[in-house]
């Protein structure tokens, strides 16, 4: 993991060091299936099963740079999936900031929790529902990312979910989408083109 961390970094993906430090912590052998522990450090996705995977770590580490999170924040969590980034967050927000990790597939809810659940994380809930209404319950929220399953547009319920001030990051098509709230219809948004996501290992 080490190795690969570094690599991140060098090549300019990881640089906040919070983030990096939650890489350091929250170990991704942790979060993929038993038959593809020997490819967990590989920077690619890993199927999960359902049709789902394991975001690549070059892609987590992407969204997480413009998502930005700090200690203290709320986040939501669309498509948790693994539970590995839904940790990341866990671990960057710690105790004062709380994660809302949402799943419709059941058996990946309950996956991505055992899994978590090997780092006692008191700030994160898993919800089953499905994620791209949000989880209103508990907005707004300062922060919603939303895993590498590409929208062909963003759903009107998560934006409306997020606070003022608030950071979306989310796969539209094929790209990566940043939205900033800056009032409650006005948004600041940045458009990251091209960006490929790399080939299922199965």
């Amino acid at each position: 993991m080490k190795h690969l961390i570094k690599n991140l970094i060098n090549q300019g993906y990881l640089k906040t060091p919070q983030i990096i430090d939650a890489f350091y912590k929250v170990d991704r052998i942790n979060f993929v299936t038993e038959n593809l522990k020997a490819d967990a450090y590989i920077n690619a996705p890993l199927s999960i099963g359902y049709g789902q995977t394991i975001s690549q770590p070059l892609t987590v580490a992407f969204m997480l740079e413009l998502l930005q999170p700090k200690e203290g924040d709320k986040v939501l969590d669309v498509g948790s999936g693994s539970g590995w980034q839904s940790s990341l967050l866990a671990q960057i927000v710690s105790g004062k900031g709380k994660v809302y990790a949402i799943e419709r597939i059941s058996e990946l809810f309950e996956f991505g929790k055992k899994n978590s659940k090997k780092y006692n994380f008191k700030n994160l809930k898993f919800i089953l529902g499905d994620g791209s209404v949000g989880y209103k319950k508990e907005a707004p929220y300062d922060k919603i990312i939303v895993a590498a399953s590409a929208f062909e547009k963003v759903p009107t319920e998560l934006m409306n979910q997020l606070g003022v001030g608030g950071r979306l990051v989310i796969p539209v098509r094929n790209s990566i989408w940043l939205f900033i709230k800056k009032e409650n219809d006005r948004y600041i948004e940045k458009e990251y083109p091209g960006f490929v996501f790399v080939p299922l290992i199965q």
